[in-house]
């Protein structure tokens, strides 16, 4: 049986709204894509997908007929009376959020009493309420609004879009909330219906208390470290707690990408321009800045003096399977090794043609076992599945040192001690004297685990 699905406009297309667009068509909606950015539309006209996101090229390519791309409104707004909003909305230097993007589109709409806003860009709590008195003050009081935060995470958006823990709907009590439910209704999910200041804070709060809890598990790596206690252990403990669980407890070296550092941020700043400071999550903040220099103090332990030491960096994206360099902590790692005069060498399957936007002085190599050459020590940055599989026998003849630090604790310890290397996890007890090298192959790696990079 088909039933008729209401056609829906998009206002930008990242990862968010691009994935939010193939969503909707592959439950049957025609959709009408709008971006400023003239060549992003002409790639995706051509079937070009801008982004790394796994089965978004092909959920695009089947559901082509649907989709419809353009830099102007007209269509959208003809065809379409839901019009999800999907800018960005980038931290300012004062650390609030840059909602120009988002006041550029509302200013766009025209006056209405068939349309409707739905917002899926984060924006801070109480947005909805001021583009609302907008709308009013410019003759548009017509125009309904929605909040509906997207809880996508880069590298499973497509499977997080079609089978989502929950929808969240802050709306007024009128038609336009009802749409909104009713376009998820055939995902079959818990539908939250709020007020609108509600929905906004359930965003920011969720990604807050999910940045707290990984800064938590690395302070307790930290310690782990001092005391002799394995991490993985202690995690592996928490997690069967049901009131803590398993996810987000996978020490490593921060969280990066483009939502947990801004959103932690911008609920930070909005405690501070409400009058409250937020203490918990400047700690957050603080912990996830210094884990990165652990990183640099390990270096420093197993070499000495960083100065003219060649040390590979392993992955650059924030996260596996995605090619987002932002708030990476590659960038971070790069930019102290080059200030203690290091050498750098690094390599990511998918990211690099991001990254060299981003990172300078760096060597990129076509491979993992190219970029461990001659190098002093290498470190695992993001925890790709490839590199569980190395065989590191031949990484430790490759290399002029032996230190390997995994920042993910991704790796089979003993595999990487067989093959002769030192290893250098975190949380986990560090190496002396290297291994000899294991006349045999050392036991077979486990897949990698789940970093603590966000989505």
């Amino acid at each position: 049986m088909n039933v008729q699905r209401e056609p829906i406009g998009v206002i930008g297309t990242g990862y968010v709204g691009l994935v939010t667009a193939a969503g909707f068509a592959e439950l049957g909606n025609e959709v009408f894509c709008i971006d400023i950015d003239a060549e992003k539309i002409a790639r995706l006209e051509r079937g070009e997908i801008p982004i790394y996101e796994p089965g978004l090229e092909e959920l695009v390519a089947r559901h082509r007929d649907r989709l419809h791309f353009s830099t102007g409104l007209d269509e959208a707004i003809e065809h379409a009376r839901l019009l999800f909003v999907a800018v960005g909305t980038p931290p300012t230097y004062s650390g609030d959020a840059d909602l120009g993007a988002v006041y550029s589109v509302v200013d766009a709409m025209p006056a209405s009493d068939r349309h409707a806003l739905v917002m899926k860009s984060t924006v801070p709590v109480g947005t909805g309420r001021h583009i609302r008195r907008r709308f009013e003050e410019t003759g548009k009081s017509g125009f309904r609004y929605v909040s509906c935060p997207e809880f996508l995470k880069e590298g499973s958006a497509v499977a997080d879009f079609l089978d989502p823990d929950r929808v969240v709907i802050g709306d007024e009590g009128d038609w336009a909330g009802d749409a909104v439910e009713e376009l998820y209704r055939p995902l079959d999910t818990h539908i939250l219906r709020m007020d609108i200041a509600s929905a906004e804070m359930v965003k920011l709060a969720s990604n807050a208390f999910l940045a707290t809890k990984i800064s938590f598990i690395n302070e307790i790596a930290n310690v782990s470290e001092e005391t002799g206690a394995d991490v993985g252990e202690v995690a592996r403990g928490m997690g069967l707690d049901d009131r803590i669980g398993p996810k987000f407890l996978q020490a490593g070296i921060g969280f990066g990408g483009s939502c947990f550092p801004k959103d932690v941020s911008a609920l930070k700043q909005l405690a501070g321009n409400s009058g409250y400071h937020f203490q918990l999550l400047s700690a957050v903040i603080e912990v996830n800045e210094l884990q990165k220099r652990r990183v640099i103090g390990k270096l420093k332990r197993g070499l000495g003096p960083l100065v003219g030491k060649r040390i590979a960096l392993l992955g650059l994206a924030f996260k596996p399977n995605t090619d987002d360099m932002r708030e990476a902590s590659s960038l971070v790692l790069a930019g102290r090794l080059q200030g203690e005069g290091a050498e750098v060498v690094a390599y990511d399957p998918i990211a690099e043609e991001e990254a060299r936007k981003l990172m300078h002085g760096v060597e990129f190599a076509g491979s993992a076992e190219e970029a461990v050459r001659d190098a002093d020590a290498a470190v695992l940055v993001t925890e790709w599945p490839e590199f569980a599989e190395l065989d590191w026998s031949s990484v430790a003849t490759a290399m002029r040192g032996d230190l390997l630090i995994d920042g993910r604790n991704a790796l089979d310890p003993a595999a990487v001690r067989a093959g002769g290397l030192r290893y250098e996890g975190v949380g986990r007890q560090s190496d002396g004297e290297p291994a000899e090298p294991a006349a045999v192959a050392g036991p077979e790696v486990q897949p990698a685990s789940a970093g603590s990079g966000p989505g």
